[in-house]
Formats: structure tokens, sequence, C-alpha cells
């Protein structure tokens, strides 16, 4: 029998072809430590049909507002100016706590279902039919940091593998032209946590999220060569290609085992592919102008994370498994981290990112899209129902607002509630369910994809997590 290192060495001197056939080997002599592959049979899902096949994930950095937006609260309105006295202790994470505010945006019901939201999405609202909203999500944690950890990877610690890592790790690639996982950051920068909330933690490297900033004059840094050094052709490139492969073969065969070696080999050949597919899917100019204005490209302010939006349907299009696209920056401003003033901070980002989602959850469904993609919004926690300072809100994570809309989701439909003031949950939601659920409608049980680490079979949802089979179709 050949033995594995010395077809290693045989498949490496194949060159580019070779270097495939390498991974595809290790992959499934189990050394590259991934799970048995999707089963046809489950409509691509690993333990039981799936019925989404694609996610892009809306997450808005810094705390969107649940009394603000999709919570409507009249006690609040009732009550407004008066002391909050739940009958117990009360206390705010970054100040003292004000008096009670009731949401200063007019609520009104929609759709069919008549699903009450706040005048700050106007373009969203008309959408509640297809949405199923998450009501009453508690965090563990009321501090950006921890909390977005939470949101992403089901810990409050560093160091754990993101849910598009899972995804990657579980599901594979949909295309061998395009990364499985993508990250579209907002164009004033990362969020809390920077790359630590997309990262593959303990799994292997090659299962971190791709970040690409579409709004950059150059999304993909480096991909083609400057236009200035003509020294470098496609002939230059090919060779520095293969040293590169062949220091990288060296490399691995000393170093076996070696996750982030294995990802910078599969990173160069997938370079290698972006330079021919990138381009053209990142070029959003090759839509209609109908389509263009639908999402509000060339429109203040909702121009950056637009194209975000449209940039995305694009490339679950072409066949990315897991998108996540972000609004907000980390930082005091910039995001939905709205301390200073509801009334003015909450409605500048709403409308960044109202007719833009709107746009997507229509252009995907025009198109077919939504009957196997999984749209998911999220943000870390809610907002107290008292004042911080004039007209602010402090951090809430005692409950919040997510919703699910596309594959396997019944839409128009609400699961969960907060108490009466938006201050706790009542339902017992929290972020492993979210989890639990969304890997279910990938056709995963949730705790049953785990990976070996330290001596402990790690999961995404830990040892937690209930799938909300009320939003299910």
């Amino acid at each position: 029998m050949t033995h594995p290192q010395a077809r290693r060495d045989f498949l490496w001197s194949l060159g580019g072809l070779g270097g495939i056939a390498l991974a595809d080997l290790l992959a499934r002599q189990g050394l590259l430590a991934d799970p048995p592959r999707p089963d046809p049979a489950f409509n691509g899902g690993l333990h039981h049909r799936a019925r989404a096949k694609r996610v892009i994930q809306l997450f808005m950095n810094g705390g969107a507002s649940q009394i603000d937006t999709f919570d409507y609260k009249p006690l609040l309105t009732r009550l407004h100016g008066q002391r909050f006295d739940p009958g117990e202790h009360v206390e705010a994470v970054t100040s003292t706590p004000g008096n009670l505010m009731r949401c200063p945006f007019p609520f009104r019901r929609h759709g069919q279902c008549g699903r009450w939201v706040s005048s700050v999405f106007p373009h969203l609202a008309r959408h509640v039919d297809d949405i199923a909203f998450l009501m009453g999500v508690k965090s563990k944690s009321n501090v950006h940091g921890p909390a977005s950890y939470l949101m992403n990877t089901g810990f409050i610690l560093p160091g754990f593998p993101c849910l598009g890592a899972w995804l990657s790790f579980g599901l594979g690639n949909l295309s061998d032209n395009l990364p499985t996982f993508v990250v579209l950051p907002d164009a004033r920068g990362l969020p809390y946590n920077n790359q630590g909330n997309f990262s593959p933690g303990f799994l292997p490297a090659r299962h971190a999220g791709t970040m690409i900033r579409v709004n950059s004059p150059t999304p993909i840094a480096a991909l083609h060569p400057p236009q200035n050094a003509r020294h470098i052709t496609r002939a230059s490139e090919a060779d520095g290609q293969t040293l590169l492969r062949e220091l990288n073969q060296q490399h691995l065969l000393q170093n076996p085992g070696d996750s982030r070696l294995e990802a910078r080999i599969a990173g160069y050949e997938m370079a290698a592919r972006l330079q021919l597919h990138a381009t053209e899917a990142l070029d959003v100019t090759r839509e209609t102008e109908a389509t263009q204005r639908l999402y509000g490209l060339g429109q203040s302010p909702m121009e950056a994370f637009a194209r975000s939006c449209l940039t995305a349907r694009r490339l679950v299009e072409r066949g990315v498994r897991f998108v996540q696209v972000w609004s907000g920056a980390s930082g005091a401003s910039n995001n939905w981290d709205n301390h200073t003033s509801i009334l003015d901070e909450l409605p500048a980002m709403a409308r960044q990112t109202d007719q833009p989602i709107a746009a997507l959850l229509t252009d995907l469904k025009s198109r077919g899209l939504l009957e196997d993609t999984l749209v998911v919004w999220s943000t870390e926690f809610g907002r107290m129902p008292f004042t911080q300072g004039v007209e602010g809100r402090d951090h809430n994570g005692g409950t919040s607002v997510g919703w699910l809309a596309g594959a396997g989701v019944r839409g128009g439909m609400a699961v969960g509630e907060s108490d009466a003031w938006g201050w706790k949950s009542v339902s017992g939601h929290d972020v492993h369910d979210v989890h639990a659920t969304i890997l279910h409608l990938l056709g995963i049980d949730h705790e049953r994809l785990t990976y070996r680490h330290n001596g402990s079979d790690r999961r995404l949802t830990d040892v937690h997590g209930h799938v909300v089979h009320e939003v299910l179709s």
C-alpha cells in the first residue's frame, strides 16, 4: 500500500491540480478533521433534509433598540416620564437609570399578519408577512465585545468559531470559484471585536471568513498586480505560484496537521480562481438600473449598505454559502449604540438599512432564491426602556429582537415576548436557540455538529439550545 506521505509528494509534484487533489485526498482520509459530507438525499443537509442551502446574515452592530423598532410597548407611552419601578433593583451598564421613555416614533400594524413596526422601517414593514420575528431574545452580557462574541460564536469569550465558520466546516462550499464564507464589513470600519466576530476559532483556519470591502476601490487587497507593475505577467505569476506551492508543500510535510498552512495553500488556490471570477461577481454595475435603484445605489445615505446587500445577493447567487453583512462600525458613533439620542441616532441608522434590506428580500423572492436562502437579522442586545441622559438608551442584555425570512421560515408571525416594559425576556429564548434553528434549517442537528478540541466535543450551541419549531413552515 502506498504511504500517504509518498502520495502527498507525488500529488504536489503535479502542481496546481495536484494541490487540489491533495486537499481532497486529505479530506477523504479525515486528516483535515472534516465531518461527513452533506448527503444529497437530505437536499444537501448533514442530518436531515435541508430547507436552506445558503445564508445572508445582516448584523446591526451596537445593539438595535427593540422597543423603538419591532417590540411595541404601549405601557411606555402611558408611563412616559415616570420612575421605572418593576419591584426589583434596576441597574444600567454605563449610566444611572432615568425615567421611562416612550418610543418617539409611531407604531403601526402592517401586512395581513398585523405585525407592529415603528415608522423608522417603512420599507421593511411591507415585508412582515415573509418574516418570522424572534421576540425576547436574551443575552448573557450587556457589554458589546462579549455580547457580539455570543451572538456570533455562541460564547462570550474569544477563541470560538463563528456561525459562518461552522457552516463552512459542516457543509463545505457550493462553488469552487468563490469563498464559502464571505464577510462584508461596514464601509466606516470593522465592528466591535474586529475580525474576532468572523473567526474560525479552533476549527481549521481555512474556515475563516473572507473579508471583502465592497465599498473600497480595491475590495480584495492585492488580488491583481498594480497597473505600473508591468514586469508581472501571467507567466511570471504562474512561476511564482509554483514556487510558493513547492515551498508550502515542503513546510506541510514538516508540519503535518498545521491548519494555518493548509489554509494558506487553499488560499493561494482560491486567489487564482478569484482573479477570474471575483471581478464579475463584485461588479454591481452589471445589474439593471431598476435593480440598482431598488436597493438605493447612488442614493444617500444608504449607498454603502445598499452596495453590500446587492453584492450579498450576487454572491449567494454564484454559490457562496454564507454572507455576513455588517451595519455599523465600532466606537461611540456610526452604529446602533444609541446612548445619546434615540430620536436623532436611530433613524439615521435605520435609513441606511431599511430600503436595502427590503430590496434584498424583494430581489431574492423575485429570482426564486428566497426558496432556499435564509436571511437573518441580528444584533448583540437591545436597549433599556428608561432614559440615559435626556433621550438616549443604555445597553440591555435582558431582551432584544431578531428575525428570519426565507427558506423554511413561516412568515407573518412572532415567537416569544418581553415583559410589558420591554426590559426582560419572559419567553426564555436566547442566541443558542437562534443558532440551533438556523442549523436545523440547513439540515444540521446542532447537537451532532461537533469538533474535538482540548478533550471536549465542542459545538456552536455549547450545551444549550432548542430549535424554535414555531417559526418553521
